[in-house]
Formats: structure tokens, C-alpha cells, sequence
């Protein structure tokens, strides 16, 4: 039986930063679904089953800790992680960690950083 994949959705409205970060972690053999807005990510959150997501803070306009909330609410055991360009901003790590986040990257660090962030909070089942 072959083993199955992890599926992330990965939130952010950069398309250089969406695509970059998914060819990464599907060369690491993981299943990556892409949005650009809250909308977009509920629907396909509807749709779909996660292991995990990675958020972008700041959407075009939105707020993603505005979506970290509505995905608590449907997907509270959902681990999620805030990634964010703004640096390590202490008071908005504390309101991601306070609204549930279970991790807190920044774009500056590797991707080698964001995937292992990623696989310590993946349920057994789906880490690698």
C-alpha cells in the first residue's frame, strides 16, 4: 500500500512566494493546495482534508489571523502556522499564538526552517 502524502494549503497572496513554496514541498513529497484569499481558502477548506496550513499575516487587504480564527472554528485541531514578512514582531506573534497559531515563521528564514516547522506539528499519520 503506498503511503499518503500529507496535504497543505498554503495561504498568501504572492504568487512568487505561493508557487516557490509549493514546488518546495512537493519536491519533499507533500500534496500542496494554493489560495490568495480567506475566501478562497474556507471554500477550499470545505472541499478538501489538511494536515496542516501555512498563512500568510498580511492577505492583499484581509487579515490572516482573521482566517486563523474562522479555521479554529471549523478545524480547531488543524495545526496552522502564521508566516509572515514583517520580521519577529513579538506582539504579533503573541496575538497569533493567542488566536490558536501553533507556529510563527518568517519569510526570512529557510525553507528548510518552514518544513521542519511544518512536519513537528503534522499528525503521525501524514509526517514523513
Amino acid at each position: 500500500m503506498a503511503a499518503v502524502k500529507p496535504h497543505i494549503l498554503f495561504v498568501d497572496d504572492e504568487p512568487p512566494v505561493r508557487e516557490m513554496l509549493a514546488l518546495y514541498f512537493r519536491k519533499k513529497s507533500f500534496d500542496v493546495t494554493t489560495a490568495v484569499t480567506i475566501k478562497e481558502a474556507m471554500e477550499s477548506m470545505d472541499k478538501c482534508r489538511y494536515d496542516a496550513a501555512i498563512l500568510d499575516v498580511n492577505l492583499a487587504g484581509e487579515n490572516g489571523l482573521e482566517l486563523l480564527s474562522s479555521i479554529r472554528e471549523k478545524h480547531a485541531k488543524l495545526p496552522v502556522i502564521m508566516f509572515t514578512a514583517m520580521g519577529e514582531d513579538q506582539a504579533l506573534l503573541d496575538q497569533a499564538m493567542a488566536a490558536g497559531a501553533d507556529g510563527f515563521m518568517c519569510k526570512t528564514q529557510t525553507l528548510d526552517a518552514l518544513f521542519n516547522e511544518v512536519c513537528r506539528h503534522l499528525p503521525k499519520r501524514a509526517a514523513r
